[in-house]
C-alpha cells in the first residue's frame, strides 16, 4: 500500500490501480468505500473541491455562502493513504491501452469509474442556451446570485413601467425540485427583503413564474406532495404555469408553446440535464441524455473493468427502463456498490447480484415552514416536512464547519425571515441580445 506523502510512479504494476473520474456524490463513495484496502485510488476532477449540490440554490439566493457548500477534496481525504487526487481536465479514454488523457499526464487504470455527473440540457434550443442562466455549479449559482441584484439595481434605475416589469419579471423553467426550491427562495426575497433593500420599488410588481412542461410539479413525487407543493407555490404568489413548454427566448422575452409571452431579463433554467462523458466511447456506448449504458452491475457494456454511475450512467434495466433518477442518493449507493465489486473482481471472486436501488424517500422545500416528504407510503408536509428536509440536508454536508455555518445562518434566516449575503462581487455580464438577421455565432 502507498502512502500520500510519497507520490510513486503510478504507472508501475504493484498495486491495482483504480481511477475515479469525478469528485460528485458517487466518486467520494467509491475512494470512501476503498479505503485502507490493497489498492491505489486517483481521483481526477477539474475543480479542487466537492460540491453539496442539493444546496446550490441557497448560494443563488444568498441564503449561504459558497464555501459553506463546498469541500477541498483534498482535506476530505486527508486520512487516507491510498489515495490521490489531481486537479485536471478530462480529455479521453483509451479503454485498449487503460488510459485515462488529462491535461497535465496520462494516468493508467487496472479499474476505471466514470463519476462525471451531468451538465444543462437545452434540448438543442441555442437561443435558451445562449440567453438563459444555468446552476449546475458554483460558478453558475453565484452568477444567478449577482444578476437577481444587478436586475433589481437596473429596476430601480428604470423610469417606465414595461421597462421594470423586464427587470422584476423571473422566470424559472422546470418544475423538478430545483425548480421549485429556487422559485420559492426567490419569492420570499420578494416577500421579506425588497421592502426593506429597495424601498424605491413596489414588491407587487416583483413577479416569479414557475414553467413546466408536464401536469405537475415534481414529478417524480407522489400525487399528493405534488398538489402540496403546487399549493405551497401559490401561496407564496408563484404563477405556475402547467403544461407548456418554452419556445423561445431572444433575452427580452421568453415565450412559450401556448402562444403567450412574458417580457423579462432573467430566465433560469432547471428543465434538463444530460451526461458529461468523457471522450473516447464508441457511440454505441452513448445513451439518450449523453449517458453512459451499463448493465445491471454498473459495468459500462463491451468495457473491460470500466463503470459509470451516477448521472453519467444510464442504468436501463427490466426494472428500470426509464432509468434512476438524478439524484445523491443514487450516485452514493451506486459507488458503494462498485466499489465492493472492484474488490471481488480483484481477490477473484464471482460479481455479486445485480445493484438494486432503494429509495428511501425524497423531498423539497418551498420557502419557510413549508416542504414536502415522501418516505414510502408516508407523506409529510409543512413545517414537519420541512425540519425533516433540514436536518436531512444538514447532516448530509461534507465538514463540521460546513454544518455549524450552515445551521447557523439558517437560524438566523428563520428568526429574521432575512437572506443575508446580497454582494454583487463579480458583475455577471450576460450577451447582448442579437439583432434581427444577425450572423453572429450563438455558440461563441
Amino acid at each position: 500500500m502507498t502512502t500520500n506523502n510519497k507520490w510513486h510512479d503510478w504507472n508501475d504494476g504493484s498495486t491495482p490501480k483504480v481511477v475515479i473520474l469525478g469528485g460528485g456524490f458517487g466518486g467520494v463513495e467509491v475512494a470512501q468505500k476503498l479505503k485502507n484496502k490493497n489498492v491505489d485510488i486517483l481521483m481526477i476532477d477539474r475543480q479542487n473541491f466537492h460540491t453539496f449540490q442539493p444546496l446550490m440554490y441557497q448560494v443563488a439566493t444568498g441564503t449561504l455562502a459558497s464555501d459553506s457548500i463546498s469541500f477541498p477534496i483534498r482535506k476530505m481525504f486527508k486520512s487516507q493513504d491510498n489515495f490521490y487526487f489531481r486537479m485536471a481536465e478530462i480529455l479521453s479514454i483509451d479503454s485498449e491501452k487503460k488510459i485515462v488523457h488529462t491535461d497535465i499526464a496520462d494516468y493508467r487504470y487496472d479499474y476505471l469509474v466514470i463519476a462525471t455527473g451531468a451538465t444543462t440540457n437545452f434540448f438543442g434550443n441555442e437561443l435558451v442556451e445562449r440567453y438563459s442562466l444555468p446552476m449546475k455549479n458554483v460558478k453558475e449559482a453565484l452568477n444567478i446570485r449577482s444578476y437577481v441584484l444587478q436586475n433589481l439595481e437596473e429596476a430601480v434605475l428604470a423610469k417606465h413601467k414595461d421597462d421594470r416589469r423586464r427587470y422584476l419579471n423571473f422566470v424559472i423553467v422546470g418544475g423538478g425540485p430545483t425548480g421549485v426550491e429556487l422559485s420559492g427562495a426567490i419569492a420570499e426575497i420578494q416577500l421579506h427583503m425588497l421592502k426593506k433593500d429597495y424601498p424605491e420599488l413596489d414588491r407587487h410588481e416583483m413577479k416569479v413564474f414557475l414553467i413546466e412542461g408536464q401536469d405537475k410539479v415534481l414529478g417524480a413525487l407522489s400525487k399528493k406532495s405534488s398538489k402540496n407543493a403546487l399549493r405551497y407555490l401559490k401561496d407564496l404568489n408563484i404563477d405556475v404555469r402547467l403544461n407548456v413548454q418554452v419556445t423561445d427566448y431572444d433575452g427580452n422575452t421568453i415565450t412559450l408553446s401556448d402562444g403567450k409571452q412574458i417580457p423579462t431579463k432573467t430566465v433560469i433554467w432547471s428543465a434538463g440535464v444530460k451526461g458529461q462523458v468523457p471522450g473516447g466511447l464508441e457511440k454505441n456506448a452513448i445513451q439518450r441524455g449523453n449517458r453512459i449504458k451499463t448493465d445491471e452491475q454498473c459495468r459500462v457494456e463491451h468495457y473491460e473493468n470500466t463503470y459509470a454511475i451516477g448521472d453519467a450512467a444510464a442504468f436501463i434495466t427490466e426494472k428500470t427502463p426509464n432509468g434512476l433518477p438524478g439524484v445523491a442518493p443514487v450516485a452514493q449507493q451506486q459507488g458503494a456498490y462498485v466499489a465492493k465489486q472492484i474488490l471481488k473482481n480483484i481477490a477473484g471472486k464471482k460479481a455479486t447480484k445485480a445493484f438494486e436501488y432503494i429509495d428511501k424517500g425524497s423531498m423539497a422545500t418551498v420557502g419557510r415552514n413549508r416542504a414536502v416528504v415522501d418516505m414510502g407510503k408516508l407523506h409529510f408536509k409543512g413545517f414537519f416536512a420541512w425540519a425533516i428536509w433540514m436536518f436531512v440536508h444538514l447532516i448530509s454536508i461534507f465538514g463540521f464547519r460546513n454544518r455549524v455555518v450552515t445551521f447557523v445562518n439558517w437560524t438566523i434566516k428563520f428568526f429574521t425571515k432575512n437572506s443575508g449575503i446580497r454582494l454583487i462581487i463579480n458583475k455577471y455580464e450576460r450577451p447582448e441580445p442579437l439583432k434581427k438577421n444577425s450572423t453572429t455565432d450563438l455558440n461563441e
